[in-house]
């Protein structure tokens, strides 16, 4: 069996029993409600009697029933074996306990039209709630309504004919028999009515999950759960067909999907495709459904973006600065050796996860804004729009964003670097306009100032020349960069020993800030924080 099919069976089963262990708790918690209340009438008027007496241990025992699902599925993965048979219990064992509890309710009462009335609600709300394919509706139906139908016959066969005349709606005397069997019939009539409507409505109700279930595949891929929004689409949790891995599929949605950003979104996908550094995120696939929504698939992160980590644990050791630079400015050295830029360097786009066996893995990610410099391909920003996030945007993307070169990707690492080794911004600002006003004509202030501390020399005066408003005073390639990252040594490597310990004390509150990051960015304009122009 494919994968995709086993886990979206897993996935049904658990729902599934969720549902189950809830009807069974209901069940059992209202039946539960109505038992203690006729204890304490029991203890209040001093009848002993009522805790011996047949109905009170019939009562009992649907309590027992429906409680005893609840315990059976509410916690740990069951078969599909035990799930049902725990829902069998819940429904068809608590309906017959409860029908042998009716039978002691005098005659005269109507017991039989009292049981019929409660079990059609009860069965009537397990078919809305508990999604069941209609055949085993069927079958959980006249496992309920036989019971019924033969008490009926049973329990009016031995009445005299005053009761039996009134039950019946009938003046002339009726042998018990004939009575008895008018009386099971009309409730068979009224069973069956039920059997109609709750099978209908477990018809529709698991037709629809199948229509949710069949509108979630986007060719091979399954999508689970929804990880987070940016503006260049949705990202999901998703599940191959056939291959057991970690993915996460991105959407471009309807509403966005006008030509320009159908050609970025491909645009995006192709070129990060065709990167293969360990340190840039992996594409799988891109596909395109027949209702024209646009998707494609990459592997799904499980760790924290940099503005996360900084925000849950503040301004990082020289060393761990050293190492994520060392990783992200490889990444580019690939990237702008095949002509790309990627204009949107910032911690947000920047992912330390946990990947094969090692800790601390930086992984770029989000090429929506990529630029070509070979001229192969089309413009994909207008002339004198802004494209980037302005905390971390340099001089020439505001001023000239369609000269930019590589060495924008540079600053806007510096930048990136600067806000890992302090816990703060090079440039705050209140609006947007003032942070780009800064970007223009402020001198950055020194990471040992801005701490007010001493702090690693050479860290120090790379990450001001990587800030240098001029490029020409810029280190001129990421590989450049990279070389001089190397050369900073003397702080104690970041190691993957240290970098275990430090997941080990500190990821359970990364993942309570974020878990399993959703490889997008976030566009919303915060001050202070990122915000985009004119993406």
């Amino acid at each position: 069996m494919a994968t995709s099919s086993t886990d979206s069976s897993r996935e049904a089963r658990a729902f599934r029993q969720r549902r189950v262990a809830l009807f069974g708790l209901a069940s059992g918690g209202l039946g539960l409600i109505f038992l203690l209340f006729r204890a304490v009438v029991a203890v209040f008027m001093l009848d002993e009697q009522e805790f011996t007496h047949p109905s009170f241990l019939y009562h009992l025992l649907g309590v027992t029933a429906g409680l005893t699902t609840w315990l059976a599925c509410r916690t740990g993965a069951r078969s599909g074996r035990v799930v049902h048979v725990a829902e069998a219990l819940a429904l068809v064992g608590t309906s017959v306990a409860y029908q042998l509890m009716g039978w002691h309710i005098p005659l005269a009462n109507r017991p039989e039209m009292i049981v019929l009335l409660a079990i059609t609600y009860s069965f009537m709300a397990w078919a809305a709630y508990v999604p069941s394919p209609p055949r085993r509706t069927l079958l959980l139906s006249l496992a309920v309504g036989v019971p019924l139908v033969v008490g009926t016959y049973v329990v009016y066969l031995g009445a005299d004919d005053t009761l039996l005349r009134g039950a019946s709606f009938n003046e002339t005397p009726l042998p018990a028999a004939q009575a008895a069997g008018m009386l099971a019939a009309s409730i068979a009539v009224w069973w069956s009515l039920t059997t109609v409507l709750a099978t209908a409505t477990s018809s529709v109700i698991y037709g629809l999950r199948q229509d949710v279930r069949e509108a979630r595949k986007l060719g091979q891929y399954t999508l689970e759960e929804k990880l987070g929004e940016g503006g260049m689409g949705v990202v999901y949790r998703a599940s191959h067909a056939m291959l057991r891995r970690r993915t996460a599929v991105k959407l471009l949605p309807a509403e966005k999907a006008g030509e320009q950003s159908i050609a970025r979104f491909e645009r995006e996908v192709q070129l990060t495709a065709g990167l293969t550094h360990p340190n840039t995120v992996t594409i799988f696939d891109f596909g395109r459904t027949p209702d024209g929504v646009f998707y494609y698939a990459m592997e799904l992160l499980d760790g924290a973006s940099l503005d996360v980590l900084v925000e849950l644990d503040g301004a990082q050791p020289p060393e761990r600065v050293l190492h994520v630079l060392d990783g992200v400015a490889g990444a580019l050295v690939e990237a702008h050796e095949i002509g790309l830029i990627h204009r949107d360097i910032k911690p947000a786009n920047i992912i330390l996860c946990k990947q094969g066996g090692l800790f601390d893995v930086p992984k770029v990610v989000d090429f929506g804004l990529v630029k070509d410099l070979s001229g192969a391909g089309v413009a994909l920003t207008g002339t004198a729009t802004l494209t980037g996030t302005p905390l971390y945007m340099s001089p020439e993307a505001i001023t000239a964003p369609d000269t930019m070169d590589a060495r924008g990707d540079l600053y806007a690492l510096g930048a990136v670097g600067y806000f890992m080794a302090t816990g703060t911004h090079v440039f705050p600002g209140r609006s947007p306009v003032e942070v780009c006003g800064h970007h223009l004509h402020t001198k950055p202030e020194p990471p040992s100032t801005r701490l007010g501390r001493v702090f690693a020399t050479d860290l120090e005066s790379l990450l001001l020349d990587c800030l240098e408003k001029d490029p020409s005073r810029r280190p001129q390639t990421a590989a450049e960069l990279q070389q001089r990252v190397r050369e900073c040594r003397g702080y104690g490597a970041w190691d993957r020993e240290r970098a275990r310990r430090w997941w080990q004390a500190n990821g359970e509150k990364l993942r309570r800030g974020r878990t399993e990051h959703p490889t997008l960015t976030r566009d919303e304009p915060l001050p202070g924080r990122d915000s985009r122009i004119g993406a």
